[in-house]
């Protein structure tokens, strides 16, 4: 009887024992987003935004917002269509987000650079300003920007406050971009929004 009580209290500690090695030591690097979950884009949904820029005349379309704690991560796909010359002050640049390209098709040149020509604020209630990359401003030219010609395949690092600019597009180029929101200025995203933009024309 003896024995059979210590492997009943044995067999009840045994989970608790489990459970107090699987919690994160206090003393170590604590996570930066608790127990946040992952996301995944299927392919199907980002062609479902190319096909929609396409069909619609849109440039840039937020796919996805995330928190992952210290900071917001966003997804977009952008099209842009045949560019012979830059157009008026078409330079961007973003006061607190970064981005990353990833060219999926097409060929353009583009222009980076930090030193602004003729820098206007964007207005504030912009779209892209309001929902996808924060304040920031537009310009004329960069000042010994460096010009760059990319292709599908080629990735770009887009700091905040650089700014960067189309010149030419030879027929069209396509990219995925993550924009790195670190101060966490624009809203959330999920997969149910998406879907419910994808659903129904933009409106205008």
């Amino acid at each position: 009887m003896k024995r059979f009580l210590l492997g009943v209290v044995a067999a009840a500690c045994f989970p608790a024992a489990l459970m107090a090695q699987d919690k994160v030591n206090p003393t170590d690097p604590q996570p930066t987003c608790h127990m946040c979950p992952g996301t995944v884009i299927p392919l199907a949904e980002l062609e479902a935004y190319t096909a929609k820029a396409k069909a619609e005349r849109l440039i840039d379309q937020q796919v996805r917002d995330v928190n992952i704690g210290k900071a917001h991560i966003g997804i977009g796909m952008v099209y842009r269509g045949k560019l012979e010359k830059p157009r008026p002050d078409s330079v961007a640049e973003h006061d607190h987000v970064s981005e990353v390209y990833h060219v999926i098709s097409g060929a353009a040149t583009i222009v980076l650079g930090p030193d602004i020509v003729n820098r206007q604020r964007r207005p504030a209630t912009q779209r892209t300003v309001v929902e996808f990359n924060g304040p920031g401003n537009n310009g004329s030219d960069i000042r010994d920007g460096v010009a760059y010609d990319i292709k599908a395949g080629d990735v770009l690092v887009i700091p905040a406050g650089t700014g960067h600019w189309f010149t030419r597009i030879d027929d069209h180029i396509n990219y995925l971009m993550v924009r790195i929101d670190p101060d966490k200025v624009t809203p959330l995203k999920g997969e149910a929004q998406s879907k419910e933009y994808l659903s129904k024309p933009l409106a205008r």
